[in-house]
Formats: C-alpha cells, sequence, structure tokens
C-alpha cells in the first residue's frame, strides 16, 4: 500500500479503540469494548470490555489502561486532537472503572456521538507508558527511532521493521481478538507493507511498476490509464462514487479577537472597504452564481467529478440532501444582483468599481502544491473575470497556507478543502460549523455568535451532538446546510468521483469511499489460492 498520509495510516492500524466504524454498513461496531448501555439517566454510559484482549505483548488490556488513555487525551501539556472531540461546553467526561472489564463514562450533557468519540480515543499501554508519562517524556516514548519490539500495540498489528525514508512493514498482532466465522485468527495477511514516498506521482509510478498492491488516491487525470489496464496490470480500479472530500473557498469575515497596534477588538482584520464586499451575502451569492461548475468538471477533474454544496456529499449515506439551498452557475442573475450594489465599469477597464471607484478585486490564496487546487482557482480567476471582478492567484505553500488561515489571517479568500471525518456525521466537525470553532474558517473562535444565522447554527449543531433520534438530527443538519448556503459563506465547488486500484490476488476486498478506503478492513483481506 502507498499513500501521501501514510503515517496515519500506519498508527490505525496499530492502535484501537473501544468500538470502531464499520464503513460497508456506515455503523458503529465493538472493538475492544464487546458491548456497551446507555443508563436511564441519559448520561452515564457503561463499556464492557472484551476478557482476552491483550496488547502485542501478551498483557491483558483492562479497564486500568482505558483510563491510562483517557488521562493522556486530558492532559493539557500533551493536548492531543482527540481532547477537542472529549469535551463538551468546556465539561470533561467522568471517568470511571468498577472493575477491570468495566468503564463508566458520566457526561455533561447528552451527546449522540459518544460510541464513536469513545472509540476516536486509542487503548495505549499503562504498563509501557506509564514511567515515560510521569517522568514527561511520553510524546518521545514512541518515535521513529524507538525499536519495533519496544513498540508495543493494541490493535491488530505491530511494527516489524521500519526503514527511515524507505518503508515500514507491519506483522499481525498475535493476541489480537478478531476472529472470523469459523474461529480462524485475524489478521489473516502475513505482512502489511508501506512504502514511504514522496509525493501522489511517486506512488502512482510503482503501482504502474507493480511494486505496490493499491492506491487508496488516485488523480483524475489518471483514470482513464488504470480503467485501460486493468487485464494487463491484474487489478480492479473500484469506482465508489462522489468521495467524502469537499472543495471549496470561502471570503476572510475574520474580525479583530485580541486588540493589537493600530487594531481594535471587533474591527475587521482585512481592508475594511474589502470587508463590506465581503460581509455581504448579495456579494458572495453573485461569486458563486460566477463560477461554472459544469464546466470546471471536464476541465479540471476530466469529467470525473459532480457538483456539490455540503461537506455531506452523495457519499455519506445518513445525512446526504440533495435538494439543499444552492447558488449555481447563472450569470445574468450574477451580473444583476452585482449591478444592484451599484456597482458599474466607470473606466471600462473590464472590472466592476464600487460607488467610490475601488476596484473590485481580491487575492485567491491556495496551496500551490496541489495542482487540482491551483486549477481550480485559475479557472475561477476567469470566471468572475466575466462579471467584472478581478482576482488574483496566490499560490504559497501548505505551511503559509495554514499560518494564514488559523494565525495571523493575512489573506482575502482562501481555496480548500476538507475530509470527512470517520463516521461521516456532522456532529464530528463541530469545529468547523460553532461560531467558536477553531475552522470555522470565515470567522474563526468567535467568542460569541457574531450574527443571528451562526447563533442559530450554534443552537442546532446542539441538537445534532445531543439529540437520540436521528430523524431529529438529519432535519436540524439540513437546516445548518440550509442557513450556510443561504449566506455563501462558503462557496462550494465540484467532488471528485473516487477510484482506487487493488490488485485482484486480495479476496475479501470491499472498497469504501469513506476512509480508509482500502484498509477500513485489512484485517479481514486474504490472498486468493491460484
Amino acid at each position: 500500500m502507498a499513500n501521501e498520509t501514510s503515517s496515519t495510516d500506519i498508527t490505525g492500524n496499530l492502535f484501537t479503540g473501544l468500538a470502531d466504524f464499520d464503513n460497508d454498513t456506515q455503523k458503529d461496531r465493538p472493538a475492544l469494548a464487546k458491548s456497551w448501555e446507555l443508563g436511564p439517566d441519559g448520561l452515564t454510559w457503561t463499556f464492557h470490555l472484551r476478557k482476552g484482549a491483550a496488547f502485542s505483548d501478551g498483557h491483558p488490556i483492562t479497564s486500568a489502561d482505558v483510563l491510562f488513555s483517557f488521562q493522556l487525551a486530558y492532559d493539557d501539556t500533551l493536548h492531543p486532537s482527540v481532547q477537542d472531540l472529549l469535551v463538551m461546553n468546556g465539561k470533561r467526561w467522568e471517568i470511571s472503572a468498577p472493575d477491570d472489564y468495566t468503564v463508566v463514562m458520566k457526561l455533561p450533557s447528552p451527546n449522540a456521538m459518544v460510541v464513536p468519540l469513545a472509540g476516536s480515543l486509542k487503548i495505549m499501554p499503562k504498563h509501557v507508558l506509564e514511567s515515560a508519562y510521569k517522568a514527561g517524556t511520553y510524546a518521545s516514548a514512541y518515535g521513529v527511532s524507538t525499536p519495533p519490539d519496544q513498540i508495543v500495540t493494541s490493535g491488530p498489528w505491530r511494527i516489524k521493521q521500519h526503514v527511515a525514508g524507505e518503508k515500514t512493514v507491519l506483522e499481525p498482532n498475535p493476541y489480537w481478538f478478531g476472529l472470523d466465522q469459523q474461529k480462524n485468527r485475524l489478521p489473516y495477511l502475513d505482512e502489511l507493507v508501506f512504502l514511504e514516498v514522496p509525493d501522489q506521482d511517486a506512488a502512482d509510478l510503482k503501482f504502474r511498476a507493480g511494486q505496490i498492491d493499491g492506491l487508496d488516491n488516485v488523480k483524475p487525470e489518471n483514470y482513464q490509464w488504470y480503467a485501460e489496464n486493468q487485464q494487463q496490470g491484474n487489478y480492479t480500479l473500484y469506482d465508489l462514487g462522489p468521495a467524502l472530500t469537499t472543495n471549496f473557498f470561502w471570503f476572510n469575515l475574520n474580525t479583530v479577537k485580541k486588540a493589537a497596534t493600530g487594531k481594535k477588538v471587533g474591527e475587521p482584520v482585512v481592508d475594511p472597504v474589502k470587508y463590506a464586499w465581503f460581509n455581504n451575502p448579495v456579494f458572495r451569492r453573485a461569486v458563486s452564481m460566477a463560477v461554472d461548475r459544469e464546466a470546471m468538471i471536464p476541465s479540471i477533474f476530466f469529467g470525473d467529478a459532480v457538483k456539490n454544496w455540503s461537506t455531506s456529499t452523495p457519499g455519506a449515506k445518513l445525512w446526504y440532501s440533495p435538494d439543499l439551498v444552492k447558488y449555481d452557475f447563472n450569470l445574468e442573475e450574477a451580473r444583476r444582483l452585482l449591478a444592484g450594489l451599484g456597482w458599474k465599469d466607470t473606466n471600462g477597464d473590464g472590472f466592476l468599481e464600487d460607488g467610490k471607484g475601488q476596484t473590485i478585486s481580491f487575492t485567491m490564496k491556495t496551496n500551490s502544491d496541489n495542482k487540482t487546487r491551483v486549477g481550480m482557482a485559475n479557472f475561477i480567476r476567469d470566471d468572475l473575470a466575466k462579471v467584472g471582478i478581478k482576482v488574483t492567484l496566490v499560490p504559497v505553500d501548505f505551511n503559509t497556507l495554514i499560518t494564514n488561515l488559523r494565525e495571523d489571517f493575512q489573506y482575502d479568500s482562501i481555496l480548500l478543502g476538507l475530509q470527512s471525518g470517520v463516521p461521516p456525521d456532522p456532529a464530528m466537525g463541530q469545529n468547523v460549523w460553532r461560531s467558536s470553532g477553531r475552522a470555522h474558517n470565515w470567522n474563526i473562535s468567535q467568542s460569541k455568535p457574531e450574527t443571528p444565522q451562526e447563533a442559530r447554527i450554534d443552537q442546532l449543531m446542539d441538537v445534532i451532538v445531543s439529540s437520540p433520534e436521528l430523524a431529529v438530527r438529519q432535519n436540524a443538519w439540513k437546516e445548518v446546510q440550509n442557513i450556510v448556503n443561504e449566506q455563501a459563506w462558503i462557496i462550494w465547488l465540484p467532488t471528485i468521483n473516487a477510484k482506487v486500484p487493488l490488485r485482484n490476488r486480495f479476496g475479501n476486498a470491499k472498497p469504501s469511499v469513506i476512509p480508509h478506503r482500502l484498509l477500513w478492513n485489512i484485517d479481514q483481506l486474504y490472498v486468493q489460492k491460484k
């Protein structure tokens, strides 16, 4: 296997949580916990651990390891990303263990996502790592220089070999609890090898040369080659439909959160003239209607994409809504909306000016190493020129882009994307949709909602997180999507159709649109007899 984000693919196979997610059924399933139930108070969850589950060194996995893992998650010095998922309205879960195989979680308020959230916390071996934690060296206890036999894992695999810059080889955890229906121990495969490659193009070349067996990410410009060479290469190109990854851009509506030289709290970060444009939903709708997505699909995606209006793409079975509010391509309506703002091309240069004679122009940043995003940005620049808006493309390296997005806010607009969480439940995206969220990109980390619409979204997210009724949660999510689209805070762009190749010698393959597309059931794959 090869993947640009292989570090998370590797760790995801080394460690597991109390529950797992079945990409096929899109439902939670037991993992280290064999079962769980919610108490009558609606706040107390009890998880029952499997007796016989063990770490890769044979040491039993007990409630003490679960408590230790929560201790790590709640450590403010370590502050792992999972901590944000395990805090509700600033309050942490109360975790206790009445015996070695029972864990009780008392929540501060109802939460419909307890099982997947608890499952997202990977269980670490207390007997191995507690001493490092107490010594303040936990963060470096498991690293690339750690001998493989000293990395004790809770998942179906353990590390057999790591060659820096070349490969990581995993082998089955002999104490993994997984069994098939005939009581054969899982995983079936003897090895799982990750090759380290610099980029997607290098992975593509290695697959073509027969050096790797599967890719979970293929560029759309290469789909035709993969389709035409399936028989020769003895692989199948699986068409998974619309991906759960999304593309979009937005305008900088951030306000000053902390006073600085020349800036007062509450003032716009960008130039006030531009802020007045960006903050007008009529302008944002006109921009959205100026983008010809139908033409973008063959031009940028080689025909393998669909128009999309939400983070819940058609691949998210439980959450997709086909009838959302949308401002799709309509050149004449876009021009009418802009004219209604009083903007005209007064000097004949082809671009509009506002009432003060300022040319309607902005910069668009995206990461320079992503050719698809740069291509979309160029396409948008040309489309917006047709309605008199001047766009200057500014490709930058990814780290600079994230600094601009999260820290210094030095941008007019940014084109990026999102990868769905697992499960693809909107509650997993609270940091995007809540006004206080660090990924609420157009105006992040608000101390309180700065618009009535964002206040309503915050209320709806409370429902999505807390309601036990799926239909109630689905209706709340649809309203969130419609508010976002009505305000045009996000200008949605096409979503790629995901296609992945895998050699035919593997049985039990069930590629999924949900990440990881190939590895989610890797413990069940086997090599077929010739």
